[in-house]
């Protein structure tokens, strides 16, 4: 071989080289242009264990401060904390109220989220009885434990309230009578009026409606719901909520900020709309093998038959697809998205009280040893690490800046500013690693880097995220490689 001709398969090498470094290459701009000011927050559906007793042991003073140690770190700015007031204020042997019955578990929750100023939207999953859906004597109730909440035991936390799980389905009391719906929110309205101050404090979440669901008996679907809410009750709405639980390849393939958009055009200027609740359920043909893997470890399991749950949780890759998920919320204009959930310790199917089929969707199982005989489920899992990353970074007050980039390329981004301060993180759910070209609004001093990648979660021995890198100087841009299927976060707020 002379030398032009190894010159040229040279110069041909460096060009193949080049090109495949630029294709690796993605431009990420993050401009000043604000897309939701005042941002609620990241959270969770909490839930005060009201089958807890039912199964054989409460929360214990050491498992309630394991708890309180994982959420000190989450900062979490929202949480859903739904009851079930058989297990509350209603006792089904006798039909009586009490207000004080079973408080203990109720009040520590809500009294850690006024503590740290966590927006708490509120509610009943369904009223005591079915047959009381149209009942006063609920409304009655209902009204007198929420002002009991809220005015005698002081948990201002308490901004929202839900009269009903879910109104639209077919398994709610209800059954998707929109009318029903609407005709009990008005009177829960005219009740709390008699309360001193209440309905100053606490306004109504609504209409609490499933995305890509539809009951046969009702007119509307999950955007009706919103759109009729918002003809006739908005002057009594507070916050618009709806429920999503799409498919891994929904969002991932960005269809799923069309779906998002759709449900919040019709929200009025002013107004905001979050995720009440929100996960991932693989029973579209597109998640074929994922629902495949799901049904195989339902088998013999024992403690769940995996009616309502995700079997999937403890898995890495959910640590990739509930931030994605997330960003798409953030970006799309709208103000909070609560996980479901944090615990599996906070619900069976169909609340019976009992063990054999109870909801797995958590972060970890905090009564594992005392009521499910495997210590194991109280460890923290894996998507803990970037949820309480989103949690933390993007609080309560931030306003969610506009992210470009080139959305086939399978990295999503967001970022924030809160108080003169930025935070910026992504997500590759693809299998190629990826070069960042970053562009930042405001040159960053004392930036923190944290990154989720299956051989390299950094923790401290509480199991808590820590940084890869301290200190940074940020000088308006930043160049870093995402690698495939990880997530990283960048940020100099405290």
């Amino acid at each position: 071989m002379n030398l032009k001709t190894i010159i040229g398969t040279f110069v041909v090498g460096m060009l193949l080289v080049s090109c495949a470094h630029s294709d690796n290459r993605l431009t990420v701009n993050v401009s000043q242009e604000v897309v939701t000011s005042g941002y609620i927050g990241n959270g969770v559906e909490w839930d005060p264990y009201d089958e807890a007793e039912s199964w054989g042991a409460s929360v214990s003073d050491e498992d309630w401060q394991k708890l309180f140690k994982r959420l000190d770190f989450m900062r979490m700015g929202y949480v859903r904390c739904m009851i079930n007031s058989p297990f509350r204020y209603y006792d089904p042997q006798t039909g009586k109220y009490d207000k004080t019955r079973n408080i203990a578990s109720l009040s520590r929750l809500l009294q850690y989220c006024t503590d740290h100023n966590i927006v708490v939207m509120y509610g009943e999953y369904n009223p005591p009885t079915w047959a009381m859906k149209d009942e006063q004597c609920w409304v009655d109730m209902s009204v007198d434990y929420l002002n009991y909440l809220v005015n005698d035991l002081g948990f201002s936390c308490i901004k929202y309230f839900v009269i009903f799980n879910e109104p639209d389905g077919n398994w709610a009391s209800t059954d998707g009578d929109y009318d029903l719906w609407k005709s009990m929110l008005l009177r829960f309205a005219d009740k709390m009026k008699e309360y001193p101050g209440l309905d100053g404090k606490v306004k109504f979440a609504g209409p609490d409606a499933v995305v890509d669901y539809k009951n046969p008996s009702s007119p509307f679907d999950a955007a009706g719901w919103v759109k009729q809410a918002t003809t006739d009750l908005d002057s009594h709405i507070g916050i618009y909520d709806i429920h999503a639980y799409p498919g891994q390849h929904e969002v991932r393939s960005g269809q799923y900020a069309e779906i998002l958009a759709r449900h919040k055009e019709f929200i009025p200027a002013g107004k905001k709309i979050v995720l009440g609740e929100a996960g991932y359920k693989y029973w579209r043909e597109a998640d074929s093998l994922l629902m495949k893997e799901y049904n195989r470890r339902v088998e013999g399991h024992p403690f769940t038959k995996g009616t309502d749950s995700n079997m999937l949780v403890y898995d890495y890759f959910y640590g990739l697809d509930m931030p994605l998920l997330c960003m798409e919320v953030m970006n799309g204009g709208y103000s909070g998205i609560a996980a479901w959930m944090l615990d599996d310790a906070m619900h069976s199917s169909g609340d019976s009280g009992k063990t054999e089929d109870i909801k797995l969707w958590g972060m970890w199982n905090i009564l594992g040893e005392e009521v499910f005989d495997d210590p194991s489920q109280e460890e923290i899992r894996p998507w803990y690490y970037t949820w309480s990353l989103m949690c933390r970074y993007f609080p309560t007050g931030s306003n969610i800046l506009k992210t470009t980039l080139d959305r086939t390329k399978g990295v999503y981004a967001a970022a924030g500013e809160y108080q003169g301060k930025y935070v910026f993180a992504a997500v590759n759910i693809g299998d190629e690693d990826r070069s960042l070209d970053i562009s930042l609004p405001a040159a960053l001093e004392n930036v923190s880097l944290y990154v989720y990648e299956e051989g390299n979660r950094q923790t401290n021995n509480e199991g808590h995220p820590v940084p890869v890198q301290t200190g940074l100087t940020v000088d308006g841009t930043y160049q870093t490689i995402l690698k495939a299927q990880s997530f990283i976060l960048l940020t100099n707020i405290d």
